[in-house]
Order: structure tokens, then C-alpha cells, then sequence
């Protein structure tokens, strides 16, 4: 197929129902593929019920290798500085070409999408203009910047091998802004069908008018929390499971295959050979960004299980003492029956019960698995820590196992009673119950908190409170 001649057609059958929308994929015919955009607005008693089944049915397909599924429930915020420049020379080089063609991570395997992708940036832009007065070269820049970087949030993972002819749904709910709403009507164009679950408001009059999406009345508009997107409970592969949209090989049969009996007998099983220590942490000067990421063999993934085997939460987690000692947050490890954890380069996944020491208020936990382990030093405050100083950050944010990112002190907080340090070094949801390290590979907080509204204001329990909740354990 030529990509100078890929099209999308819009919304020819009436879609009805969110169940219609599920099922529905878009032919191609002479280059042009028929593509849906939908949304739903209000609520009603199945609302729930109607979701979950669509999300079953779309990840299941998925995992089958029959398309792609993802559900968000906001668009992620753009805040990273190096996100930021990776994007605006994207953007630049999108100018620089005539608005053509562009290259980001996602496209960067298909000459084809790259082309489709750079027209459809055309088009949402033009739309943007329609509706937004006095749009400068500054707006348009910003807006298309916005557009790539969502583009890669949303189908990175389903778009490396992309496919004109390839099922692709995307949902979200409650879009408003018009460069929210405009985004996914750019995704419809390189080949996405796209469902809005407008429970609690829809589109403004200007952005209805312009005609784009198809309306199904669902009920009236009320105060309904969207359900969120668990695609691992839905997973039938046996091999491959799937983690907030993205294929995650290393988890198999989706945990619970190494489901533990709560009170079961064998304790005593053999544990694996003793492990050497960490050879590349060095107290006597820093180390450099790649060898701290090397210490991401000792930060965990933690899923959270319920007594039904179901995953109701992730987050991460240091080691902190050879005999299987782990260290989270309170709040990650509240509330399971059980826990299944990730260890990077090893294929078993550890489960266990043993739910050892906690403080509410200082939100800290240590749970332990049967397993000889490499602990990370804990910093022992030899030298004040002070604002600028450089940190690094790993955790496992919506479930990307063992991220790894940088930053800088930018300020130390009491909240409610208790001082934390504040880092700018990125991290999300999932990212809780992971370790902030100094520049020598010594923890010096566990990443707590963060704030959606803010860029990068993100919150450790320090090094002191740790010292002195652990001791015994080391």
C-alpha cells in the first residue's frame, strides 16, 4: 500500500452501543480505512458492568495477538524537561520537512506511520485553529508537542509493528479541552477507533459542532467514578500478560500460578544459592548514571493480590536484608491478602504472605519472600543532604518495571508532622515503595508520593526514618 494515499473514513454505521463498539472493525477498501469515534455520555446502572466487559473482551483479543486495547483514564501530563526536548525536535523536524512527516518513538519503525502520523498533526492543527483565536507559532508548537507525546503515551507499545488494516481502540473518559478532544480525534486518523465515556460532562457546543464524534445517550450526567483498567485480570496468555496497555513478557500466567497457600507448611523449601554483594557501589566517590542503574537488580515490582487471586494494585520495593527483607510503603502492601514480586533477571515470580512490620504514619512496610537477596546501603548520614543535590530514582511507574530516572533535592517538607525530602526526578503510580538513591548508590529515601497537578513535585520518606525502621532486618 502507498502511504501517500492512506485515509480514514469516518463513523459510516451508527454505533449504538459501547458492546457495538467493542465488536466493531473498520474494513479498508482502496487505501481507505472506515475508523470509529465515539463517545458515551451519562451513566446508568450497567455502566459498570458494560466497561469491565469491554475491557475483558479487548484485552483478551489483544493478548490473542488480534489488535490492540488501551484504556486511560487521564492523558498524561508532559513535564520531563527531556521529554520536552526530544519532542519539540521532533516538532522542528516535522517544520523543517513540510509538515509531512514526522519521527517519534512510536513511528520510528514505520516509514509508512511516520507519513500518516505528520498528515494527521496537519489536520488536528488546522481543526485547532478553527476553534482557538489568535493561535501564534508559539500555541501551534506547543499543541503538536502535546499530540506527539500523548501519541507515544497511548500506543507505543501497539504501535511498533503497525498496521493499516490492524484493530486499534483506545478509550478514555471525560475529555473536555479541546486539545484533549482533538487528540483523539488525530488518533482516529492514523487508524484508531476512539470511545469518550462522558459520565459526568461532555464536549462544549464549539467542539460538538464541529461534527467529529458520534453521541450515545447513555443516561443522565452524574457524579460516576469511571472503573480503572486492570489489563493483567483479563490476560488468558499464558506467557505473555499485559500491564496498563503494554505486553510485559516477564510476568507469567499472570501470578498466580506461584499462588501461596496462606498457612501452608513448606517454609523450610530450599532457598536459592547465596548471592555476592552489589560490586559497583562505591561509598568513596560517584558513580555514574549507569552504573546506578545497574542497582535496579536489587528494587523490586510488587503486585498486590486479593484473597480471590486478583491484582488490585502494584507498586515497588528496595531490598533491604539478604534473608528476603523488602521495604515498601504502607500504603502499597495495605489492603493484600498476598503479594506476587518481581525480581529483575529472574524468570520466578515470588510470592508471599508475610506481611512483617508497618507504621501507618510514617507509611512504611516490610514484607519478605523466600529468597536470598542483595540489599541496597541505606545512607547513614554521614554528610547533610541539601537542595540541588543529584538523585536518581527507580521504581516500576504503571507497571514499567524498573524505571529509572534523575533528578535534584528541590526541598525538604513536613507533611502532616513528618519531613520528607522533595525530588524532581520523574515517577508515577506504581512508582510508590521505590528507592531514591545519592550519586554513591546509597538509599537516601523511598519514593512516597507525588503530586498530579504539580510538574515533578514528588515526596521520600528520608533515610533517617528508614534507619530506624528497618533496624533488625539488615
Amino acid at each position: 500500500m502507498s502511504d501517500e494515499i492512506f485515509k480514514t473514513r469516518h463513523n459510516i454505521m451508527n454505533i449504538s452501543s459501547m458492546d457495538m463498539f467493542t465488536n466493531i472493525k473498520g474494513g479498508m477498501n482502496s487505501n481507505c480505512k472506515d475508523v470509529y469515534f465515539v463517545r458515551v455520555t451519562g451513566t446508568n446502572p450497567r455502566m459498570s458492568g458494560d466497561i469491565e466487559k469491554m475491557d475483558k473482551v479487548l484485552t483478551e483479543r489483544m493478548c490473542e495477538g488480534k489488535g490492540y486495547y488501551n484504556r486511560a483514564d487521564v492523558l498524561p501530563r508532559l513535564s520531563s524537561p527531556e521529554d520536552i526536548d526530544y519532542y519539540t525536535r521532533s516538532y522542528l523536524k516535522w517544520v523543517e520537512g513540510g509538515k509531512a512527516s514526522v519521527l517519534i518513538k512510536s513511528s520510528e519503525n514505520s516509514r509508512m506511520l511516520q507519513n500518516v502520523l505528520g498528515k494527521a498533526c496537519s489536520e488536528a492543527v488546522n481543526l485547532f485553529k478553527k476553534v482557538t483565536a489568535n493561535v501564534t507559532e508559539s500555541i501551534e508548537k506547543n499543541f503538536i508537542i502535546k499530540m506527539l507525546y500523548w501519541f507515544d503515551k497511548v500506543g507505543m507499545s501497539g504501535l511498533q509493528m503497525w498496521e493499516p488494516a490492524k484493530s486499534m481502540k483506545f478509550v478514555t473518559g471525560n475529555i473536555c479541552k479541546k486539545q484533549e478532544y482533538l487528540f483523539c480525534y488525530l488518533l482516529t486518523l492514523t487508524g484508531f477507533d476512539v470511545l469518550l465515556l462522558q459520565c459526568e460532562s461532555d464536549i462544549d457546543n464549539e467542539l460538538g459542532n464541529m461534527g467529529l464524534s458520534l453521541k450515545i445517550q447513555a443516561g443522565s450526567m452524574g457524579n460516576f467514578r469511571i472503573p480503572a483498567y486492570e489489563p493483567l485480570k483479563y490476560s488468558k496468555d499464558k506467557e505473555k500478560n499485559v500491564i496498563n496497555g503494554k505486553p510485559d513478557t516477564d510476568i507469567k500466567a499472570d501470578a498466580r500460578r506461584n499462588v501461596v497457600n496462606i498457612k501452608r507448611a513448606d517454609r523450610e523449601r530450599r532457598k536459592r544459592e547465596t548471592v555476592q554483594p552489589h560490586n559497583n557501589v562505591n561509598t568513596k566517590g560517584e558513580l555514574s548514571f549507569e552504573e546506578l542503574a545497574q542497582l535496579a537488580s536489587s528494587v523490586v515490582m510488587i503486585a498486590i493480590m486479593d484473597k480471590d487471586e486478583k491484582v488490585i494494585g502494584t507498586g515497588s520495593g528496595i531490598m533491604i536484608g539478604r534473608d528476603g527483607y523488602i521495604l515498601t510503603n504502607h500504603h502499597v502492601a495495605s489492603g493484600g491478602a498476598f503479594y506476587s514480586v518481581k525480581i529483575e533477571n529472574d524468570d520466578e515470580i515470588y510470592t508471599t504472605d508475610e506481611f512483617i512490620k508497618y507504621n501507618y504514619e510514617l507509611d512504611l512496610a516490610i514484607i519478605r519472600i523466600e529468597r536470598k537477596l542483595q540489599p541496597l546501603p541505606i545512607y547513614k548520614g554521614g554528610k547533610e543532604l541539601v537542595r540541588g543535590q543529584k538523585v536518581v530514582a527507580i521504581g516500576s511507574p504503571l507497571g514499567l518495571f524498573n524505571s529509572v530516572s534523575d533528578g535534584i533535592i528541590s526541598g525538604f517538607r513536613k507533611i502532616d508532622g513528618v519531613d520528607m525530602i522533595q525530588f524532581t526526578a520523574p515517577i508515577s503510580h506504581g512508582s510508590s515503595g521505590g528507592a531514591v538513591l545519592n550519586m554513591c548508590g546509597e538509599v537516601i529515601g523511598i519514593s512516597t508520593a507525588g503530586f498530579d497537578d504539580g510538574q515533578n513535585i514528588n515526596l521520600a520518606m528520608g533515610y533517617e526514618c528508614i534507619n530506624s525502621f528497618i533496624r533488625g532486618f539488615t
